[in-house]
């Protein structure tokens, strides 16, 4: 049940991505989106019949097994969806075969342990080897993929695949799947922040569902708009959106569908302050919740009822739903939802002065918010890469594919006007496409060489003759306009007993977790590169001695979290570091980079697992920390 509140929340129903090519299948296909119910019994009748036969027909029974797939998944039967394709899969096992794609489509779109998504994910890309690029099956295949690699936390390869899939399907002749697409990707957008998008691609579905007289389909298309906008405290516009949704699941006698738009509404009446509304809706939704078992959503509703108790003035009452709510600690919620658990119970132990309470929920709640937002910056920031890289490289074929059309164009000039050159025309085309692609090619190995002549192969950080490089451009900038430049030389403390102890193997893990650790660290404007061996530099332009030692702080205490194996008893992994600002001395990088390295080692000699600053020992940690306790 916690499985299917999820679902339901987070992914748009899907129609049949494949048309099958029978008649009498597609016509049950176009059944299901308008009754599920209705088509099932259907399928049921035929499939008795097909298999009563002599010698049933394979092909056939695939495709009744993907058209009872696709019923049960649209009435959320995710487990007896999942036993009609695999029933379907026997009968249609060549990767060809379309039938076998709408299958594994279905597959992806039902499953959510970790372990079958892994599953399908690798027949899907089986699949799609067999398949034409940008055909009708490789474009389901990659909404399938996109919606598998969401439901694993890859955001930046579910954008990838999925923007693959829209732009692929941009033909008349794809629309029902560039809808599709459009679905699974406003979803993906949605988690990452990106409303506006999100509510651009959901407009498509709505208008697509709209024209197909697609009722189911269009309620939660509905509705997910509905949490689009929430998420954007549009309030009055959410309500509307859950409304609608509600009248069509109303019309289709969809309960569920009636509870799910009821608490959403309830939600959204709070923001508004409509107390004695939002606690009718709620109540209607608690009721049907209850009945169906959809613990999950109980809690989440009695967790909004609690709310409205607290703005109404009955604390006691508040707090005694909530504490039922979290009676698990939250590990029966939705994950994304006990944060604000949390918050709500604090507040309402506040308002009973319950402060030692309150403050323990509030901690609590400040620890689980920023997880989650630390967690969501950095998918933002995958996703955002994604979307760069795919846009690039839709932008490079679509450049290569003008550059071969205007040669094939000319060829046909050529063609035209010389027809009995005709053999010398085609032979001028072809060694013409074939000096773009030696020249694509040289283009592809220059950018390899020039990355792999820049950066550090173990650690990925830029290697030292680049790290000089953008050192003394920083510097010449700094001079320019007169402003600070620190630089830090970083050094892992018995870096050589680790070594020695652990192996090289964790050596290298130690390095590239401590690369890792500094890319988070600082600042977007800073470079952080590796100077050799084990020592780092780390370049920080515009930034005091103040600003670079906060940071080289925070780099410190957060290098403590790497572990080491059992053979590394007694060892932990620590740093020291020296750092020179131009602010004061010097005007050459090598003045800075001695004076930073004199630093290091006056940290070393200190005892090491310090920053010291050159020239003002009193700035070392130890110093601050003296000086605090004094």
């Amino acid at each position: 049940m916690l499985l299917l509140s999820s679902a339901l929340q987070l992914t748009p129903a899907m129609a049949a991505c494949l048309p099958n090519a029978d008649p009498a299948i597609r016509a049950l296909q176009i059944l299901v989106d308008q009754d599920a119910n209705a088509a099932l019994k259907k399928v049921a009748v035929l499939l008795k019949t097909e298999l009563a036969t002599a010698v049933p027909n394979a092909q056939r029974l695939a495709s009744l097994y993907s058209v009872q797939a696709q019923a049960y998944s649209i009435l959320e039967l995710e487990t007896k969806a999942r036993d009609a394709v695999f029933k379907g899969l026997k009968f249609a096992p060549d990767n060809a075969d379309p039938v076998r794609i709408m299958l594994l489509s279905l597959y992806a779109e039902n499953v959510y342990d970790q372990a079958g998504i892994a599953a399908a994910i690798k027949v899907t890309e089986e699949a799609q080897t067999a398949q034409k690029r940008g055909s009708l099956e490789d474009i389901c295949l990659l909404i399938g993929r996109g919606l598998l690699q969401y439901r694993q936390d890859r955001e930046d390869m579910a954008i990838g695949s999925l923007t693959q899939a829209y732009r692929s399907s941009t033909s008349p002749a794809f629309a029902e799947q560039h809808v599709l697409a459009a679905g699974v990707l406003a979803t993906v957008l949605r988690g990452m922040g990106d409303y506006q998008q999100a509510l651009a691609l959901n407009q498509e579905a709505i208008d697509w569902d709209t024209a197909q007289h697609a009722p189911l389909a269009l309620s939660v298309d509905r509705f997910l708009r509905g949490r689009i906008l929430i998420l954007m405290q549009k309030y009055a516009q959410a309500i509307e959106e859950f409304d609608d949704a509600r009248k069509l699941s109303a019309m289709l006698n969809d309960t569920q569908g009636v509870a799910f738009a009821d608490v959403r509404v309830c939600e959204a009446r709070i923001e508004l302050g409509q107390l004695i509304k939002a606690r009718q809706t709620c109540e209607n939704a608690l009721f049907t919740f209850i009945a169906s078992r959809f613990s999950d959503e109980v809690k989440e509703t009695e967790a909004l009822l609690a709310r409205i108790d607290l703005a109404e003035g009955h604390p006691e009452k508040a707090l005694a739903t909530l504490n039922e709510v979290l009676d698990h600690s939250g590990t029966d919620v939705l994950p994304y939802r006990v944060a604000s658990l949390y918050q709500w119970r604090a507040r309402t132990n506040a308002a009973l002065h319950n402060y030692r309470d309150a403050y323990n929920d509030l901690a609590e709640y400040m620890r689980r918010y920023v997880t989650t937002n630390d967690a969501d910056k950095t998918k933002q920031a995958v996703a955002l890469r994604a979307r760069f890289e795919t846009d690039r490289e839709i932008e490079r074929n679509a450049l290569l594919k003008r550059e071969l059309d205007i040669s094939h164009e000319q060829s046909q000039r050529q063609a035209q006007q010389l027809r009995w050159n005709a053999i010398a025309a085609v032979s001028a085309v072809l060694v013409i496409a074939l000096l773009i692609y030696f020249l694509v090619t040289n283009l592809r190995f220059r950018k390899q060489l020039v990355r792999l002549a820049s950066l550090d192969g173990l650690t990925g950080l830029p290697n030292r003759r680049r790290t000089a490089e953008l050192a003394t451009d920083a510097l010449a900038e700094a001079h320019a306009s007169e402003t600070a430049l620190t630089i830090a030389i970083i050094d892992m403390d018995h870096f050589k007993y680790i070594n020695d102890r652990c192996g090289h193997a964790t050596g290298d893990y130690v390095l590239r977790e401590f690369a890792r650790l500094g890319r988070e660290s600082v600042r977007e404007c800073d470079v952080l590169g590796r100077w050799g061996g084990e020592e780092f530099l780390l370049i920080m332009p515009d930034a005091t001695a103040d600003v670079a030692m906060a940071t080289l702080e925070r780099l410190r205490t957060l290098v403590f979290g790497i572990h080491l194996p059992a053979s590394g008893a007694g060892l932990r992994v620590s740093v020291s570091a020296g750092l020179a600002t131009s602010q004061r001395h010097g005007r050459s990088l090598d003045e800075m980079i001695a004076r930073a390295d004199s630093a290091l080692y006056a940290a070393k000699n200190a005892g090491r697992d310090l920053v010291c600053v050159a020239d003002e020992g009193f700035l070392s940690t130890t110093g601050i920390r003296r000086a605090i306790r004094l």
